[in-house]
């Protein structure tokens, strides 16, 4: 069995699912972009790829199946796989680390043209509107008791207060730039913002 710190956080992600029940590649890669994709990105490709890895090195196990005429191969987490999961549960999570382009951008813009951040910020209005779309479909699914892991409903419903806000927050937030970026004028622009934040008083609410 390999050393917890051996493997990404990626085949952590593929493992626990693995422990819910089997997946074929298809499925993984779908229920990564419903949920654990909002939390742990991985690359489609990645997702594909990774439960043959796991097999390979024994932390999974693959079975054919045949549906209709067409045959798939679905993936199950393996005693070993399970006992490595756990142990990488029990140890303490990294913090968050973000990659966010669009601040990226705007960290990066050209002073002489401040107008080229607003696409990056209508840009981060709409991925918040779109996670939070899909969340209203996701909570009314477990609301209702129709949840597709039911009995994981508190543990959902954690991962979701998060993303949740910080979808709230994000769009909050550029909202916000844009009409503080509408101001600017003068040869310091945006000094305020500084004076606030050292004050301890909220900015982008």
């Amino acid at each position: 069995m390999p050393p917890v710190a051996d493997l990404p956080a990626r085949s952590y992600a593929v493992l626990g699912l693995l422990a819910i029940r089997d997946w074929t590649t298809y499925e993984l890669a779908r229920q990564m972009e419903r949920g654990v994709g909002d939390i742990w990105a991985a690359a489609r490709s990645m997702i594909y790829q990774e439960p043959k890895r796991l097999a390979a090195l024994g932390l999974a196990y693959a079975h054919a199946e045949t549906v209709g005429r067409r045959k798939r191969t679905r993936y199950g987490i393996t005693p070993a796989g399970l006992a490595l999961l756990r142990r990488w549960l029990a140890e303490p999570g990294a913090p968050p680390a973000m990659q966010f382009e669009g601040l990226l951008k705007i960290l990066l813009a050209d002073p002489a043209q401040p107008a080229a951040i607003y696409a990056s910020l209508a840009e981060a209005i709409k991925w918040a509107d779109g996670l939070q779309d899909v969340g209203r479909v996701v909570a009314a699914e477990y609301a209702s008791g129709r949840g597709p892991f039911q009995e994981r409903a508190h543990l959902v419903a954690l991962s979701f207060a998060f993303l949740w806000d910080y979808a709230e927050f994000v769009r909050r937030w550029a909202a916000w730039a844009q009409d503080e970026a509408a101001t600017w004028s003068g040869d310091h622009p945006g000094s305020e913002v500084f004076r606030q934040a050292l004050a301890g008083r909220p900015i982008s609410s």
